[in-house]
């Protein structure tokens, strides 16, 4: 039996997420398919986390255990002529038989993307958030550093099936920062692990600092433990981005 790692980007606008979900297209459900034809028998793929409907992925890592001896530049050639050409792999090697994707992940940096002119290209339109409003971004740049820390964070947190089961939302965030790149308004974040709608929550937060509505000790209360503070307001998922996953 063999353990392979990949790397892999794709566009997330046609598809219901990463996790397998009955009639819908997954980008898990698209790799399991086609790795079961290679191997004429079923695969199971792990995944690095779970992105949601309409994310995208510049660096996604996966693994799953085949027989076939096939060398991994020929898997990942057989893969790519399968796959559909919104997932491209770029990456293929042999990993330990124990290595988890999500388990195993040290970190986790993820990137968001708001247009800011008038008129959005329509290049851009699948891939950021328009927001040609009046905005204030020397707030968001200056109060973004206070997402960095461990925190409980529950009012940054959908709901999510596993929550009867009482898991903890408490994250540690390495880097959290905004800035302006040109014509767009970046928010970039790392941390140990993201909770559902997460990073989507926290640019939603940011927004309203930006409109006037948030202030820093709206951001600090969010943080505390024991909030009650309902979770929001949620941006767009298609502007969202897994740049990377980092292992030792």
């Amino acid at each position: 039996m063999r353990r392979i790692r990949v790397t892999l980007s794709y566009d997330g606008t046609a598809y219901h997420g990463w996790q397998v979900q009955p009639a819908l297209s997954t980008i898990q459900g698209a790799l399991q398919t086609v790795l079961t034809e290679i191997e004429n028998a079923a695969v199971s793929v792990d995944g690095s986390g779970r992105t949601d409907a309409g994310v995208h992925a510049l660096a996604q890592v996966a693994a799953f255990t085949i027989t076939n001896p096939i060398p991994c530049a020929n898997l990942q050639k057989a893969m790519n002529r399968l796959l559909p050409r919104d997932i491209r792999i770029l990456e293929v090697e042999e990993a330990a038989p124990d290595f988890h994707p999500r388990f195993h992940a040290k970190a986790k940096t993820y990137e968001y993307r708001i247009v800011r002119t008038e008129i959005c290209s329509p290049f851009e339109r699948l891939y950021a958030l328009h927001h040609p409003y009046p905005l204030a971004e020397a707030p968001i740049f200056e109060l973004a550093p206070l997402i960095e820390g461990e925190h409980d964070f529950t009012a940054f947190a959908a709901t999510d099936e596993k929550d009867e089961i009482g898991l903890s939302k408490v994250r540690a965030i390495y880097s959290s920062r905004a800035e302006r790149r040109g014509e767009m308004l970046i928010y970039r974040v790392r941390g140990s692990g993201f909770l559902k709608h997460m990073v989507r929550n926290i640019v939603g937060v940011l927004l309203e600092v930006g409109k006037g509505n948030l202030t820093r000790e709206d951001i600090a209360a969010r943080l505390r433990p024991g909030c009650e503070i309902p979770a929001g307001p949620t941006v767009p998922a298609r502007g969202l981005f897994l740049v990377g996953v980092e292992y030792d």
